[in-house]
């Protein structure tokens, strides 16, 4: 996914994040570790080349003293590499944690997908470049279909797995610099950049309904395998003709997916 800038000194995906720099310093400190191992593994094998010397002749005490001081030098530098161990692993459960913490802000836990505050901020960039290349932009609004029903009838976790599953076959078919997201519930934002016709929104949409109607293969631990169908309803806003904001575009697009979910019709264009 390719994100677009209107301003090079802003992202929400790639400004600067202190996980970064902290992935470096492990870097860093992983290369000091090796370096540290390969000395502690010489000095090893040079003291024990040098006991085994010792023991076929008698040494004078100055020798015997040097061997001491290496071979104390020899436990220095294995505790030091035991504590680098330690603050590597320390490194790594910091990165861990503030990855997934900024990942959690804007991310759809359950889906992976992005939540409505980065997809706002995607269309942000998409309007921007629309904008200045004369582009149409087109988003979309998907709810499913009866889905209450799969909950009230298959419990919660069959629902979750339709869910992902939706979300799995929406970005499949997503190009490289669109954006699905999910907006809640049953309820997803698609972002579709740089559209040269109209109809071509039109046949995408019907693509998107053949894809999420296709059988879903519902297996939860603890209850009966099923098989269910699920079909969209899908809402689209066209930019400049429906709305040149972030707001009115998804407003109109909500409005479009409640007229095609009351006809029947599958998609339908906000007017």
């Amino acid at each position: 996914m390719v994100t677009m800038k209107t301003d090079p000194g802003w992202d929400l995906l790639n400004a600067p994040r202190p996980s970064t720099s902290l992935a470096r310093v492990l870097e860093q400190s992983e290369h000091v570790k090796s370096l540290v191992e390969e000395s502690a593994e010489a000095l090893s094998s040079a003291n024990k080349a040098l006991k085994e010397e010792l023991a076929e002749r008698d040494a004078p005490p100055r020798i015997e003293n040097a061997l001491e001081r290496s071979e104390a030098a020899e436990s220095k530098v294995q505790e030091a590499s035991q504590e680098l161990t330690d603050v590597n692993r320390a490194l790594e459960g910091e990165i861990w944690f503030r990855h997934s913490t900024r990942y959690g802000t804007f991310h759809d836990m359950l889906t992976g997908l992005p939540n409505r505050a980065l997809f706002n901020d995607r269309l942000e960039h998409g309007l921007a470049q629309a904008k200045r290349h004369n582009w149409i932009l087109a988003v979309m609004l998907l709810d499913l279909d009866k889905f209450r029903n799969v909950n009230s009838e298959h419990g919660r976790e069959a629902g979750d797995v339709v869910l992902r599953t939706v979300a799995q076959r929406l970005k499949m078919g997503a190009r490289g610099d669109d954006t699905v997201s999910r907006l809640g519930g049953d309820e997803f934002l698609y972002l579709l950049m740089e559209i040269r016709e109209e109809k071509v929104v039109g046949l995408i949409a019907e693509k998107i309904i053949r894809a999420i109607q296709a059988p879903v293969a519902v297996n939860v631990p603890g209850g009966a395998n099923t098989t269910l169908s699920i079909k969209p309803s899908i809402g689209i806003a066209i930019f400049p003709k429906n709305g040149t904001t972030v707001d009115t575009l998804v407003i109109g697009a909500d409005l479009a997916m409640r007229q095609a979910k009351h006809s029947n019709t599958g998609y339908a264009f906000a007017r």
